[in-house]
């Protein structure tokens, strides 16, 4: 890695750390209930409209049953919005109705914070539809993982069976209409207005005009099929199309709420772009100074979250501990992908092609990369959003080296828990942590304990479900897709390539990232419902094994540490986390890896 590289690297880091602390503590205010009155004030029409009270909890299956209620009628609204848009305000390019299958398949991508888009968003959606059904559940499907580590936190704090405390009692892990209004109200309305103005005043448009016809600097001519008034290409006397040239010499410019978008896309670890170029667009990311604060507020509330897990179960080590391990992972795969990308293409090298860094380019590989971004600061916003489960893009992935793309597909195969999703990252990386604990107990011969609750054979069978559902529907998915032909048939680039295409999508899906080597053309029935499927399951189907967990947790006396209990809060138990996570979570992925990225990186050097 190049000096400069290092520095990038190492200023986000920092800058993480200094927003990330105090917006920790706040956090912690908040899943304690523990509000200014104005804030309670504002609150109490909410809950008298939805017929709750904040102070009444709910046992784990309660929880589960609001929640999942509550995200199937965010798919139907979505769904509905873009079924009938043609027919509704605000659509002023006129875009027509989404099919079914698309519908069906953005729908619940957004809902599950997933985000995938197998669609161009400023020529397949309406301003209403960005607004109204996107940019909503943006803030909502946050706010939905923000609630689940919520509710795991209260389950590690509570003191003891049948005893009420301030957090948890006798299974009870808080009340999800509360958590989602105050997470939704005081945490993510907030920094989205803050980011959305910034973005605004660096050149982020935000607006409500119809798409702008300007002049293009060059006129360009081409030629194209004739066609009849029936729609048919007009052929001539040999059979071949009658071709007509035209001249263009004018672009169209799409327009639309932009900013109000981008900010809740980050903040929330969304990453559904405006527009299809997402934020390699320079209407979503103008320039080097927002690219850093998009990075920034990827990594935000992750981090957050982690220093508000330590004040809740009041140890604020543990807290810096499951920090520790992410930070470690996720530098260990800038370090690895960065070198990556500046070594180049060696077919290019055998060609004569220059691709060495120096004053006057870049070097390396620029495919697919921004050029006032370059390969350093496109190849760390690869890793944070691969990381961070917002799967937003300011260079293509699909345009990476072997090596390259890699990375960001190993980022989401780890189950997303390097920093990961709002809330999703930590929950995520906290069932590794009882995997971890539970491994060291059987080596040491004791009962394990984390966090002072004993970790026993029911809890250990969910959080098997909770690691083996994402394997499980990656590697099957990928299994069907590429025995299908309507799998097959979506591949640009057959070969080991075409099969990582598949991979990658898959991969994205189940770990609800969104983010794709786009040679492969999804937007169809068979992908559509294929990865919709897949989405919905790989949301809910860890949910549901986490708010057990937080539901058993919550009824567990919670004993005092003593000299036979294992640390989790020192470098020791940092690095046994970290190899849980990267021998179970990347284990599963080894053999497809090796048929994909593996092989065309030794494909690509043998031909040099």
């Amino acid at each position: 890695m190049t000096s400069s590289a290092w520095g990038l690297l190492a200023l986000f880091l920092v800058l993480l750390l200094v927003a990330a602390w105090p917006l920790g503590i706040w956090v912690a205010r908040l899943c304690a209930g523990n509000l200014p009155v104005w804030m309670h004030k504002l609150e109490a029409p909410l809950y008298r409209l939805a017929g709750t009270a904040p102070d009444k909890s709910m046992n784990w299956s309660g929880y589960a049953l609001a929640l999942l209620a509550f995200n199937l009628l965010g798919v139907l609204a979505v769904y509905g919005l873009q079924r009938l848009q043609l027919d509704l305000p605000l659509n002023p390019a006129g875009v027509a109705n989404v099919s079914a299958d698309s519908a069906f398949n953005t729908a619940v991508s957004f809902v599950s914070n997933t985000n995938w888009q197998g669609y161009s968003g400023e020529a397949a959606m309406s301003y209403l539809t960005q607004m109204l059904g996107l940019s909503v559940q943006n803030f909502f499907s946050a706010a939905t993982g923000i609630a689940v580590v919520f509710a795991l936190f209260r389950g590690f704090a509570a003191q003891s069976t049948g005893e009420k405390t301030a957090t948890a009692s006798f299974g009870q892990v808080g009340n999800f209409w509360a958590d989602i209004t105050r997470i939704t109200l005081w945490l993510l309305l907030p920094l989205s207005l803050v980011l959305a103005l910034f973005f605004a005043g660096q050149g982020v448009i935000q607006n409500f005009a119809a798409y702008k016809d300007v002049a293009t600097l060059e006129v360009t001519t081409y030629s194209q099929p004739q066609k009849d008034a029936a729609g048919d290409v007009v052929k001539d006397i040999k059979g071949e199309a009658v071709m007509e040239e035209f001249k263009a010499d004018k672009q169209t410019l799409a327009m639309g709420p932009v900013a109000s978008q981008e900010a809740i896309k980050m903040l929330g670890t969304n990453g559904g772009g405006f527009f299809n170029a997402n934020s390699a667009h320079p209407y979503e990311n103008p320039n080097a100074l927002t690219n850093l604060l998009q990075m920034l507020a990827i990594f935000l509330i992750p981090a957050a979250l982690c220093f508000a897990f330590g004040r809740v179960v009041g140890d604020t080590r543990q807290g810096w501990a499951v920090l520790a391990a992410m930070t470690l992972i996720f530098a260990l795969a800038v370090v690895a992908i960065i070198p990556a990308e500046q070594v180049g293409n060696p077919q290019l090298v055998a060609l004569g092609v220059d691709q060495t860094l120096s004053p006057l380019q870049s070097g390396g590989n620029m495919e697919g990369k921004e050029t006032r971004f370059g390969i350093t600061a496109s190849a760390l916003f690869a890793v944070i959003t691969t990381a961070a489960s917002c799967g937003t893009v300011n260079a293509m992935h699909d345009s990476f080296t072997p090596l390259g793309g890699m990375v960001p597909m190993v980022m989401m195969q780890l189950g997303e828990v390097v920093f990961g999703g709002v809330g999703t990252g930590l929950y995520g990386m906290l069932i590794f942590a009882i995997l971890a604990v539970f491994i060291a107990g059987l080596m040491i011969g004791r009962t394990p304990e984390y966090l002072g609750k004993k970790i026993e054979a029911h809890e250990m069978k969910l959080v098997s479900v909770a690691i083996l559902v994402t394997p499980i529907l990656v590697l099957a998915g990928t299994a069907l897709a590429v025995l299908a032909g309507a799998g097959k048939a979506g591949i640009a680039n057959p070969g080991a390539h075409g099969f990582s295409e598949i991979l990658y999508a898959l991969t994205s899906a189940a770990n609800n990232n969104g983010s794709a080597f786009a040679g492969l053309s999804a937007n169809t029935p068979f992908y559509n419902t294929l990865l919709g499927m897949v989405m919905w399951l790989g949301r809910f189907g860890v949910i549901l094994p986490v708010l057990a967990i937080a539901g058993a947790l919550a009824a567990k006396k919670r004993l005092p540490a003593t000299g036979g209990t294992m640390p989790t809060h020192g470098p020791l138990f940092v690095f046994l986390l970290i190899g849980t996570v990267v021998m179970v979570g990347l284990l599963n992925y080894i053999p497809a890896l090796a048929l994909g990225p593996m092989v065309e990186h030794l494909m690509l050097w043998s031909a040099k």
